[in-house]
């Protein structure tokens, strides 16, 4: 009846995620910020519109302007790889009246930069001129950027300006207009173009477009901003001195990419595009990088940006290749060559210009910068170009009547499909250990055979996890996912909310068939990022002589609880606040050790660091007492079909062989192992097996010994019979 019952629960779950409504975001946050809070003197909201997801904000009935949500409109990911979520309202003339940060999931607030100052940045915005802004392609406006939290400024900046001229164009503010197709003939990219072979000819006809900088011309700019501190960091090269010089090509035309790239190179690029997508190569020489090394940190390339009207694209890693040689001929030395790709959600048009912003910084305190920007213009040449005549008259209505008929879900379908795309290799190597380790436990009587063998196969298995699925993906699972999952039953959110990291979707999907197998072991004791990382330390100290604890049964048994009381106590709260739940969630060291790898406020990290400094005394000691995340998954682990750990009748009466040598004590003195506690290491089925430790083993192997030296052999090795002893 159990069974039944969590099986009901599981059929309700996926029918109630797949049939949620993909309801605008922007309903979510209306109650949690008062029209007043947001625009001064505002009484109170309307009622939502039917064609476009804003509200009117009203004054004595009045409607004083309209209120949104970025991400209703815009992609507004940032480091946390989680939309930062702003409340905008912009009235009749174009002109933002009041800005609030209502939510968002990005690191950098919690390594040290407060919440309130980025909220005081976002209500800066207050005075915004979007008309401006459409004429200036998203530029008429100068960007604060708070030190140590520069992608996340852009991402706050940019999603608000384009969200901004969306509403303006979609309700006709401030004379912006919807934009529209074009009745004359359009654009597309000729293929039979094609493109010279040298390098000096392609920059000469436009192909390539250069931005060259040099010292003087940089420490002009930073003077121009009128910060003393910026004019005494000057840089103190020749004026004359190459500070950056910077090309660009795009190279998803093919004669582009064959000429500058070579051959097999484009060959290459053009199967790593999906279709429709554009792509450009930026190379560069001199003091400064384009890159930087913050991708390497975040995954998000912060000194460069790609604008189109309102289109502006930042580049991620995973839009990220390097050149590995340029094939051009007379080619120069650079010292970063890469490419970058533009999906074709973005909306970005290959036909029309566009222009790489670099973003240029300098230090003018300890941990404090200035920013300016500069422009690299982009026009693809005519020569590249075709006309393409419009369709029928008859036929626009048609067409345009298709693309309205699509709906949110189709583009949210098609956003988490590219995710999905963008993570191959990543979602390779999780599918893979996954499959390794399911034939572990399949195969646990051979896989165990050989102790130190197995021994190496787990260190290395658990470091692979802790390393990749970790440190490297950020893979590490939380009570918060499962709080987050029960929220989904009794309010309802997107299915593709689940898809939209598909390594957690992965590894939950997983677990939720490894709880029916083998019980919660198979993620705690071998998935677990923070519990490789507990054994792994653990593993350390014994070699170097830490002396292990051992606490007694019974105080060791009372201390099981904790957990079950934390993760309930958890839950609890987030039947009131979520938000607050999550908060509270912070008993999990998993996001400063794994996600944030250490790098937070010093409370945080002091924390992480006394739980593992008692991992190194008492193996695995968060996951044994704290760890609300399994004391969830115990719950459901109940419900198991099969016992796959073996036994003798001995076990625990008298032999206490694996009870002693339990890394986690999960074996009561009696004999039974307690599922609810167990990590499935399979410690135990090596002792099951084990002819110089296990007594059972010991005693069967002596018995077979004394039992053969019994027979007589002959000189053949057979046992002799009787008939063929010589007679006496």
């Amino acid at each position: 009846m159990t069974l039944t019952r969590f099986l009901a629960a599981l059929l309700c779950l996926v029918v109630s995620v797949v049939a949620a409504a993909a309801e605008p975001i922007l309903t979510k946050f209306l109650d949690d910020v008062p029209a007043a809070t947001l625009v001064p003197g505002a009484e109170a909201y309307g009622p939502l519109r039917d064609d476009v997801p804003v509200v009117p904000v009203l004054k004595g009935g009045e409607t004083i302007g309209w209120a949104f949500i970025t991400s209703d409109f815009v992609s507004t990911t940032g480091y946390s790889g989680k939309p930062i979520h702003t409340l905008v309202a912009v009235d009749g003339d174009a002109k933002v009246i009041g800005v609030n940060l209502v939510k968002h999931s990005e690191p950098i607030v919690l390594i040290g930069i407060p919440d309130a100052k980025m909220k005081a940045l976002a209500a800066d915005y207050a005075g915004l001129d979007l008309v401006a802004e459409a004429e200036s392609g998203g530029t008429s406006h100068d960007l604060d950027i708070i030190s140590g939290a520069t992608v996340t400024v852009m991402v706050i900046d940019d999603s608000i300006v384009r969200s901004g001229l969306k509403v303006a164009r979609a309700l006709g503010l401030g004379g912006l207009a919807a934009q529209t197709e074009s009745s004359g003939p359009s654009l597309e990219l000729n293929p039979d173009a094609t493109a010279p072979a040298g390098w000096m000819t392609m920059e000469g006809d436009g192909t390539l477009r250069r931005l060259a900088l040099d010292v003087g011309q940089v420490n002009a700019a930073f003077d121009a901003l009128g910060d003393p501190r910026a004019t005494q960091r000057a840089l103190n090269q020749a004026p004359e001195t190459t500070f950056i010089e910077m090309q660009a090509a795009l190279v998803s035309h093919p004669a582009i990419a064959a000429s500058l790239l070579g051959e097999a190179e484009a060959r290459n690029l053009a199967n790593w595009l999906e279709p429709g997508d554009s792509a450009i190569a930026i190379v560069g020489r001199g003091l400064y990088s384009f890159k930087g090394s913050g991708y390497v940190r975040g995954g998000i390339f912060d000194r460069i940006v790609l604008i189109q009207d309102d289109v502006s694209v930042r580049f991620r890693d995973r839009m990220h290749k390097r050149i590995v040689a340029l094939a051009a001929e007379g080619a120069p030395a650079f010292t970063e060559a890469d490419l970058f790709r533009i999906p074709a959600d973005t909306g970005f048009d290959p036909t029309r210009p566009f222009r790489i912003q670099l973003l240029v910084h300098r230090e003018v305190g300890p941990i404090e910068k200035l920013f300016t920007t500069f422009d690299l213009g982009y026009q693809l040449p005519p020569q590249y170009l075709r006309s393409v005549a419009p369709p029928p008259a008859s036929e626009v209505p048609a067409a345009a009547a298709e693309v309205a008929a699509q709906d949110e879900d189709q583009a949210h379908q098609a956003l988490w499909r590219r995710i999905w795309a963008d993570k191959t290799v990543e979602i390779a190597v999780t599918a893979s250990l996954l499959a390794v380790l399911t034939l572990v436990f399949f195969f646990q009587t051979f896989a165990t055979r050989n102790a130190r063998a197995f021994f190496w196969f787990r260190m290395g298995f658990l470091t692979v996890v802790l390393v990749y699925l970790g440190w490297y993906a950020n893979a590490q699972l939380s009570v918060v996912n499962l709080m987050a999952l029960f929220g989904a039953l009794v309010s309802g959110f997107s299915w593709q909310a689940f898809l939209l990291d598909p390594l957690t979707f992965i590894l939950w999907f997983a677990v939720a068939a490894a709880l029916l197998f083998w019980g919660r072991g198979a993620y705690c004791g071998w998935l677990c990022p923070f519990g490789a990382l507990q054994e792994i330390t653990n593993r350390i100290a014994r070699a170097l002589h830490v002396p292990q604890w051992t606490l007694p049964w019974g105080l060791h048994e009372r201390l099981w609880p904790l957990k079950y009381m934390i993760f309930l106590g958890l839950f609890g709260v987030s039947l009131a606040s979520i938000e607050q739940a999550e908060h509270l969630a912070e008993v999990e060291p998993f996001k400063t050790a794994i996600i944030l790898k250490f790098m937070r406020a010093w409370p945080f990290v002091a924390y992480v660091a006394a739980l593992l400094m008692a991992g190194l005394f008492v193996e695995r000691f968060y996951c044994r007492y704290l760890c609300p995340l399994g004391a969830a998954l115990a719950i459901p682990a109940r419900l198991r079909m099969f016992d796959w750990l073996k036994r003798y009748k001995e076990c625990g009466s008298p032999c206490q062989t694996c009870a002693n040598q339990c890394p986690v004590q999960a074996i009561h003195p009696t004999g039974e192992i307690n599922p609810n506690e167990c990590v499935n290491c399979l410690h135990c089925q090596v002792l099951y097996q084990s002819k110089t430790t296990c007594p059972v083993v010991i005693k069967k192997m002596k018995r077979r010994e004394t039992t053969g030296s019994a027979v007589p052999r002959d000189l053949t090795g057979h046992p002799n019979s009787p008939k063929s002893q010589p007679a006496n």
